[in-house]
């Protein structure tokens, strides 16, 4: 079967570009002077807000921060704009960066212009008449490791990302780092998520190696083609980029990676569609992932449980938001129940020292 293409909607309320001063400023910059704009919003995604702009008779995407956050780190717009072009021309499957501005005049925050690549993106509440085969589901996941394996092997130096981060004390800095975080955000005392905390920083593995890492990668930030092949196009949400130890961003692939045997009350918070039929388990992504790196994956419960909590934790930054009134989004009115989920799942992991049949 064929999936439909990813579509873009009307924009959220308060989620609204200021589309006159957003029409003069791409007609100057794009030498567009009689462009006309209409503006529309890829509804999903809880991080960085993601709009389809038409000027000019031609399709961009922009990127911007959520309203209401402070513009640093993972909200960081040159950042990733940065990223794209260093990577613009080095891998085939980034976006173009097209512009990135910095002043907030134009939209009250920094924000960048990319080219937009067309295809499907599977997104949870996919359609079950839209969802992939069990069969296309298989293929997918073997490209799924592929394109991580891919990225983990660049040559980070050769294109120019080797001031990105520091690889040393990687690990070390992301569970202190992931652990700030959730103590900065918490509405309420969650005990899993804090004796999970406290494990993380007791059970640190030695570095498994460097490389570039993606920090988010999973199904709704591919672009594929929408054909039967479904194959990788692109890979998106670039914002979390940096330079570490690559089984820390597997691990947060296997913290998004529910599976059809893990109990329903899992499957169903919906923030992924690998519980479909047709998907390997966690420990099968793991297999592969050494398969096709050719490198041996140890002590893979604690990159497991590290991508939970880290999940977690951003998950709770959204509902903190969100019970601040900073947004008004209504998908995130019950975050919290997925925060306290998701603590649980990182204790049976840590208590039965695996990463598949947790319950």
């Amino acid at each position: 079967m064929s999936v439909a293409p990813d579509k873009a909607k009307e924009v959220r309320k308060g989620e609204n570009l200021n589309e006159e001063t957003l029409s003069k400023f791409l007609g100057k910059v794009l030498n567009e002077f009689n462009g006309k704009l209409s503006v529309k919003q890829f509804p999903s995604g809880f991080s960085n807000l993601t709009y389809l702009i038409n000027f000019a008779n031609k399709d961009y995407v922009l990127r911007r921060p959520p309203f209401g956050v402070n513009i640093k780190s993972g909200h960081d717009m040159s950042r990733e704009y940065t990223i794209l072009s260093a990577l613009d021309g080095s891998y085939d499957k980034a976006p173009k960066p097209i512009l990135f501005e910095r002043e907030v005049g134009i939209l009250d925050a920094p924000f960048y212009l990319m080219e937009r690549v067309e295809g499907t993106i599977l997104r949870a509440g996919t359609p079950a008449e839209e969802l992939p085969s069990k069969e296309q589901f298989k293929s997918l996941s073997e490209n799924f490791v592929s394109t991580l394996v891919e990225l983990h092997k660049l040559d980070y130096k050769a294109i120019g990302l080797e001031s990105l981060g520091n690889p040393e004390g990687y690990v070390t800095r992301q569970v202190e780092g992931w652990g700030k975080r959730y103590q900065k955000s918490k509405t309420s005392e969650v005990k899993s998520m804090e004796k999970t905390g406290l494990w993380l920083s007791k059970n640190i593995p030695t570095s498994s190696g460097a490389s570039l890492i993606h920090n988010d990668f999973k199904y709704d930030n591919l672009v594929l083609t929408p054909d039967e092949e479904l194959n990788i196009k692109a890979v998106l949400d670039w914002e979390m980029t940096t330079l570490g130890d690559p089984l820390m961003d597997l691990g947060t692939s296997l913290g998004y990676w529910v599976h059809e045997t893990d109990p329903d009350f899992i499957a169903q918070n919906q923030l992924s569609l690998t519980a479909k039929p047709g998907n390997p388990s966690r420990g099968e992504i793991v297999s592969l992932y050494e398969q096709k790196s050719g490198k041996t994956v140890d002590n893979i419960e604690f990159y497991f449980v590290f991508g939970v909590f880290k999940i977690a934790v951003i998950v709770q930054q959204i509902f903190y938001r969100y019970s601040m009134g900073h947004t008004q989004d209504p998908r995130f009115k019950n975050l919290d129940k997925i925060v306290e989920l998701y603590g649980m799942l990182s204790q049976q992991a840590i208590k039965k020292k695996r990463i598949d049949h947790l319950f």
